[in-house]
């Protein structure tokens, strides 16, 4: 049996974990920023070690780093690895959307409306932190019929990789929310209407894409980068 000890450190170490996972989303501890465990125990009136098992969690998913003789610091941004998982996202993203759609229902189709709804009524008072968790309940409706466990494995890994960077692209490239509600709306209409699944998949996976080149243009304006979307070819 469970020591009722260990039940109260449990609960104390999610309490720290979303505490901290929350301000690093939201960028008031941004990359580089060195959390010192104590003040974070005094912060949230507790000891030390269940921050402690909150940051090795964090660590697990890429958010934090330990430094030698510095200690726990928030992990800088890995433009490469933005971009590799950008792009792994893409493809196993789509493939889910592709494998789920015929197991979408009408109600999943109005739930995932509903979400692009409140994305879209952010816009004019952006709010990048908020947008970005509507952006992946939209996503996560749809995916989440899809029928192989493996891949959904995949596609949480992806987005759990993207969660320390999201909000800076988003906040980067301030156009590209507007399009991209816009680019939901038609993947709702393929679902709905029945549409190929190539149709679907090709389609979610240049809409992620895009947010990719969006964030590139913006980082490398005079970089002759070539699209990463499919359209056209």
């Amino acid at each position: 049996m469970t020591p009722p000890e260990a039940v109260l450190t449990g609960s104390k170490s999610q309490i720290a974990y979303d505490w901290i996972r929350q301000r690093i989303a939201a960028h008031e501890y941004g990359p580089g920023y060195r959390l010192v465990l104590g003040a974070i125990a005094a912060d949230l009136q507790m000891s030390v070690v269940p921050v402690r098992e909150a940051i090795r969690r964090l660590e697990a998913e890429r958010l934090v780093t330990f430094e030698k003789n510095v200690g726990a610091r928030v992990s800088v941004v890995d433009e490469a690895e933005y971009i590799h998982t950008m792009q792994t996202l893409s493809l196993v993203e789509g493939f889910a959307t592709r494998l789920a759609a015929p197991h979408i229902s009408s109600d999943d189709l109005a739930r995932a409306a509903e979400i692009n709804d409140r994305m879209r009524a952010l816009l004019d008072d952006f709010d990048a932190y908020r947008y970005t968790q509507l952006n992946q309940q939209f996503h996560q409706v749809l995916f989440d019929r899809c029928p192989n466990p493996h891949i959904l494995d995949l596609v949480g890994r992806g987005w759990s990789r993207l969660a320390g960077l999201r909000d800076t692209s988003f906040a980067l490239i301030p156009g590209r929310p507007h399009h991209s509600v816009d680019e939901h709306d038609r993947i709702l209409a393929l679902i709905g209407d029945g549409a190929d699944p190539l149709e679907i998949e090709m389609t979610t996976r240049d809409h992620r894409l895009r947010t990719l080149d969006a964030f590139l243009d913006a980082r490398h304006p005079d970089s002759p980068l070539a699209p990463t979307t499919t359209e056209g070819r």
